[in-house]
């Protein structure tokens, strides 16, 4: 029986264990030109124990930003930055993925120098605010992209993908889900397009696939890997139909032979939606399952049920850095400290302590 513990093949890259971190994002980005710095660099060398780390969202181009403080992979210094922390990561045996994310609507004026706005399939702001060093700033809508501008942003994250593999990256993560810029064109809410990006099920899911089909040809499938969450309404996304939307897009990337597709049930009932791509998709299939409370060692389970390929696991990487030792005890685990989640400095960031195998309690 085939156990999280279990190494497994992730299409010609060769992961120690089924157990993968979930990219968090940490707005830690305090290098040159919202770069990483050597204390995140530290923060996932730590986490190396992981079978795969999948890192924060990265924007692969500047419009793609949706917050402060949260890191790039569309220049040169950026790259150069995240190879150090790729080099940290493979130094004590761990693999890693860039999750590239462009947050589309999700965003604000105020982020850029030129006030420019965010882009999306069409102009419909999300309700709610965002932070900024300014304060809380209501979302205002987006610039709706043109239909010849697409080309244009699929093409930002064939370039990002390109830089991670240059940094050093395993691969890289597409960032469909949470209501960002993917989602955004697979939800009803915000996508609502009349011309061939829009409207029907196969229009809507056209903008994943054919980003998913350019930065596989680009870097090779086997590094491309795509993060969905059916039913998600994170960033006020609303889908209707996710029953009908995520089975047509796991059919239409079956072909593809992507490394995998990662799902995360944000939300009660999506495992219907989950066993119906387990079902059409035949490749590794990564899982961060709904529970109450996060997710832990209870969650094994779905790779011995055949369910899941691998499980990921995200509040409980931030405060145990040696996680999957942590996981075949079933515990102790460390209490996460909410107030250090986003920004700071090491406080809650790279303090957190590890089990020694005597099971006393020793700093990283």
């Amino acid at each position: 029986m085939t156990t999280a513990f279990d190494p497994i093949d992730l299409s010609g890259t060769p992961l120690a264990n089924r157990i993968a971190m979930a990219p968090m994002t940490r707005s830690r980005a305090y290098g040159p030109g919202l770069s990483p710095t050597e204390l995140v660099a530290e923060y996932y060398a730590q986490r190396a124990g992981a079978g795969l780390i999948v890192s924060e969202g990265i924007q692969p181009s500047e419009t793609g930003r949706g917050y402060p403080d949260t890191p790039g992979l569309h220049s040169e210094e950026q790259v150069a930055a995240w190879r150090r922390v790729t080099d940290a990561v493979h130094a004590r045996g761990g693999r890693i993925f860039a999750q590239l994310m462009h947050s589309g609507r999700i965003g604000h004026p105020s982020l850029f120098e030129d006030g420019r706005a965010s882009v999306a399939p069409s102009a419909v702001a999300a309700d709610g605010e965002l932070y900024t060093a300014e304060g809380p700033k209501r979302f205002v809508p987006p610039r709706e992209l043109p239909g010849e501008e697409i080309p244009a942003v699929i093409g930002e994250f064939v370039h990002s993908a390109r830089n991670a593999v240059e940094a050093g990256f395993d691969g890289v993560e597409l960032h469909g889900a949470n209501g960002y810029l993917i989602q955004q064109f697979l939800a009803s809410n915000t996508n609502r397009r009349t011309d061939e990006w829009g409207g029907s099920v196969q229009n809507r899911i056209r903008f994943a696939v054919e980003t998913a089909t350019a930065v596989a040809g680009a870097i090779g499938a086997g590094r491309t890997g795509i993060r969905l969450s059916p039913g998600n309404t994170h960033n006020d996304i609303a889908e209707s139909d996710p029953h009908e939307v995520y089975p047509a897009l796991a059919d239409r990337l079956e072909p593809l032979g992507l490394a995998y597709v990662h799902i995360a049930e944000n939300v009660p009932g999506s495992r219907e939606v989950t066993e119906a791509v387990r079902r059409r998709y035949s490749g590794t299939l990564i899982l961060n399952p709904f529970t109450e409370g996060p997710t832990d060692h209870r969650a094994l389970g779905l790779v011995e049920e055949g369910l899941a390929d691998m499980v990921v696991f995200g509040t409980l990487f931030l405060a145990n850095p040696d996680l999957p030792e942590r996981l075949r005890t079933s515990g102790p685990y460390n209490a996460p400290d909410p107030t250090a989640f986003f920004g700071g400095d090491s406080k809650g960031f790279t303090d957190y302590p590890v089990l020694e195998r005597a099971g006393q309690l020793t700093d990283v």
